[in-house]
Parts: structure tokens; C-alpha cells; sequence
């Protein structure tokens, strides 16, 4: 079994984002980034890892360990997982002091998906990030 591949940080995903012409690549970029995240333990698929406000089911735990924030999440859609992988790069594996420092709204107009997603995946995006920042403010 090979290792999964690591999610680039928000900053290069952000540059990937910019060498595709249309919007079916990105969106077949962003499905190809929902694949590449870690399984998640079905164990952790629980209500109270479920995110609220999303559409499609995702599921988010998280931990810090010496000052650095972890967090692993699934999603049963191939876009939501690619949102989810968007997350995995801007904020896993990050110290609790350089997450405050990290625009993921601004990131995700850049890429364009404020105009590109669905309202309710947008919703849904956001609400993965109001869980993220809520893991962060209870951790920290």
C-alpha cells in the first residue's frame, strides 16, 4: 500500500489553482486533491464529528500536539473531499500562531470558488472553517 501524498499548503495550491484555463480542470484538480487525503477511520465518522451547515456529510477531528494543530476529516462528495483537502493544506500540521495568520477566505476567491461553487457548497465551506477555527479557539 503506498503512502498517501502530501497536500501542498494553501499557498501553492492557490499557484496549482492558477495554471488551469477553465473550470473543468480545476474542478477534476480539486476532486484529484479530495483523493489524496488520509482515510478516515469510520469509528470517527460520528455525530459529534459531524460538521453542521454542510450539504454533503463531512466528519472533522483534531488535536494539538506541542503547539501544532492536526486535524483529519472526510466527506462522502468528491468536491467536498477536494474543499477538505483545501483545509488539510491551509491549516494541518500548523503552529496554533501561524493559523492566525491564515486568510483561507481570501485564498478561496483567489482560486475563484466564491464564484464557482454552488451557494450551499459554499455555505458548506464555510462552515468546515467555522469547525476548524472552533477546533483551534478550544485547543488553544
Amino acid at each position: 500500500m503506498s503512502s498517501p501524498t502530501k497536500i501542498p499548503d494553501l499557498d501553492e495550491l492557490v499557484e496549482n489553482f492558477a495554471l488551469f484555463d477553465d473550470w473543468e480542470e480545476r474542478y477534476r484538480y480539486l476532486i484529484d486533491l479530495g483523493r489524496t487525503l488520509p482515510a478516515m477511520d469510520e469509528a470517527m465518522k460520528t455525530e459529534e464529528n459531524l460538521v453542521r451547515g454542510c450539504t454533503s456529510r463531512v466528519w472533522m477531528q483534531s488535536y494539538v500536539k506541542d503547539g501544532t494543530f492536526h486535524f483529519i476529516a472526510d466527506s462522502e462528495a468528491h468536491i467536498v473531499r477536494g474543499l477538505v483537502a483545501l483545509l488539510v493544506g491551509a491549516y494541518n500540521e500548523k503552529s496554533l500562531d501561524d493559523i492566525a495568520e491564515i486568510d483561507v477566505e481570501a485564498a478561496f476567491k483567489e482560486i475563484g470558488l466564491d464564484q464557482h461553487l454552488s451557494p450551499n457548497r459554499r455555505s458548506g465551506f464555510f462552515a468546515m472553517v467555522e469547525k476548524v477555527h472552533a477546533h483551534i479557539g478550544a485547543a488553544g
